[in-house]
């Protein structure tokens, strides 16, 4: 959604994003829009869980090394594109997507839950009563999302003018003592 500047909050253009995410949480994220030329930056990405209390220190698991067999994560067969790099960066789908391409125009738009740099106002997240839990530590409570959509003009390999949209997001949800970035990305071509 566009939202046009506003005086009271005195906040200038925004995007915004209504959603649910089927669990039983929902989220309104509220950012920028802004125009570019060339292949968009596509920052890292990471999954790798974190301890909700600082100093929010990571926490490696054995699941995420591929070469490491284990029955607590999907059969190899069952995900046989599924790289090393792609666990340890998720982003580099991104970079896999504009290979090649001659980006010729974005238009990028990012949000988020929480207030941005410069802060436009609104945003947040709601959770049913069992998601955020006791006093021994939330179930599943989604605490943060953020967002970047990036909506690409290039050339295909034929000089033809082609649109598609790449988006990077990642919903952390605290389970326990845990903070888990859950990552989502794709590349997704107009015909």
């Amino acid at each position: 959604m566009s939202v046009p500047a506003t005086s009271n909050p005195l906040d200038p253009p925004t995007v915004s994003r209504l959603a649910n995410i089927p669990h039983g949480t929902t989220i309104v994220a509220q950012g920028i829009a802004f125009q570019s030329n060339g292949t968009p930056p596509f920052a890292p990405a990471s999954i790798i869980p974190f301890t909700i209390a600082p100093p929010n220190t990571p926490i490696n698991f054995p699941e995420m090394n591929l070469g490491v067999p284990t029955t607590f994560r999907t059969l190899p067969g069952d995900i046989p594109n599924v790289t090393q790099a792609m666990v340890n960066n998720p982003n580099v789908v991104l970079a896999a997507g504009v290979a090649g391409k001659q980006i010729q125009a974005v238009t990028t738009l990012r949000i988020s839950t929480t207030p941005l740099i410069p802060p436009p106002s609104g945003g947040g997240t709601s959770n049913i009563c069992f998601l955020q839990g006791t006093a021994g530590g939330p179930n599943a409570q989604s605490v943060k999302v953020d967002a970047i959509f990036w909506i690409e003009d290039f050339l295909d390999e034929h000089g033809n003018p082609k649109t598609q949209l790449q988006y990077s997001q990642n919903v952390l949800l605290n389970f326990n003592v845990l903070s888990w970035p859950h990552v989502s990305v794709a590349t997704l071509l107009k015909d």
